[in-house]
């Protein structure tokens, strides 16, 4: 073989090397990306069926229920125009109030409930999720301009 095609062929082996080594990388990326979307956005099936994702708004006051169990819990997130069942298992934070500011990752079961395999809470007292603040402005403002039509 001559010294030209000697190069040629360890810099063909190099980038096939190289972009395996990139699609190995993105793949990997790929299953470990989770979307956040708000309870509108899963009441619309906009949220993948059977992948997991965040789901953020805040608790809804009243829906808090513990399991005989004692480890699972059942509670609603809305965004004050839709509402998402969710049950979890395990410890909520200890900042995990009715009312206040949640975000959830797990996947949505084919009843219609949120199973959690993790819940977020609030840090302080005026913290909300930029996401999941976002999307309760974004539902607020979708009931005021329903309202509003209703009215006129």
């Amino acid at each position: 073989m001559k010294p030209r095609h000697k190069r040629l062929t360890l810099i063909v082996a190099g980038l096939a090397a190289l972009g395996g080594a990139a699609a190995f990388v993105l793949n990997a990326f790929q299953s470990n990306l989770v979307f956040f979307y708000s309870p509108t956005q899963v009441a619309a099936h906009e949220a993948p069926a059977g992948k997991s994702f965040r789901i953020g708004g805040l608790v809804q006051t009243g829906s808090l229920q513990r399991e005989a169990d004692g480890i699972t819990i059942r509670f609603a997130v809305t965004d004050t125009a839709h509402i998402v069942p969710v049950a979890y298992k395990g410890i909520l934070p200890d900042l995990f109030k009715e009312g206040k500011g949640v975000v959830a990752q797990g996947q949505l079961g084919t009843d219609g409930v949120f199973q959690a395999k993790e819940v977020l809470a609030k840090h302080d007292e005026n913290y909300m999720p930029p996401e999941a603040a976002e999307a309760v402005e974004r539902a607020h403002k979708s009931v005021q301009q329903s309202q509003k039509t209703l009215v006129q």
